[in-house]
């Protein structure tokens, strides 16, 4: 089991939560361990000091992938990782919210501390066609998960959280 202290889970269907969870990941450097959602296990989320989900929104919801990983890790850490931070990202087509609310509702379950606002990168996506095609991140919401990623790593050194 790896022991860098900033859990990256992260699950993808259209190549841009995988983009956006790398970006984050390069920005917090060696403190990062990126992990496909569906890889997590319950040792995983109890030797990390904090936490980066990324997702895209599907159906207004997080993907089947990101909730299983809950559904497996919830119970079996719940009252071990009470006050630790987490962070988000969610890819949406075009609103985010709703993936968005349902990870803050676990997070709460779990006592977790958010430490940075949610990241929502809107892609535009309404049609079948767009929705499903393979995604392309711009430059500027990359930049915002490296800044995210190396937020999570400096405070964790810093002792801010």
């Amino acid at each position: 089991m790896d022991s860098s202290p900033i859990l990256i889970a992260w699950h993808s269907r259209t190549g841009a939560s995988s983009a956006l969870a790398r970006a984050a990941a390069d920005g917090a450097g060696d403190a990062a361990r990126l992990m496909v959602a569906n890889t997590v296990t319950p040792s995983d989320i109890l030797a990390a000091q904090a936490y980066l989900f990324v997702c895209p929104e599907n159906l207004a919801s997080m993907t089947g992938a990101m909730k299983e990983m809950f559904d497996t890790c919830y119970y079996p850490v719940l009252g071990q990782i009470e006050g630790r931070p987490f962070a988000t990202i969610i890819a949406a087509g075009s609103d985010g919210e709703g993936a968005q609310r349902q990870i803050d509702r676990i997070a709460t379950g779990w006592r977790l501390r958010r430490v940075a606002d949610p990241i929502i990168v809107n892609f535009a996506a309404d049609t079948p066609q767009s929705i499903l095609a393979d995604k392309t991140v711009q430059e500027k919401d990359l930049r915002t998960c490296r800044e995210l990623g190396s937020l999570l790593r400096e405070g964790l050194e810093i002792g801010l959280f």
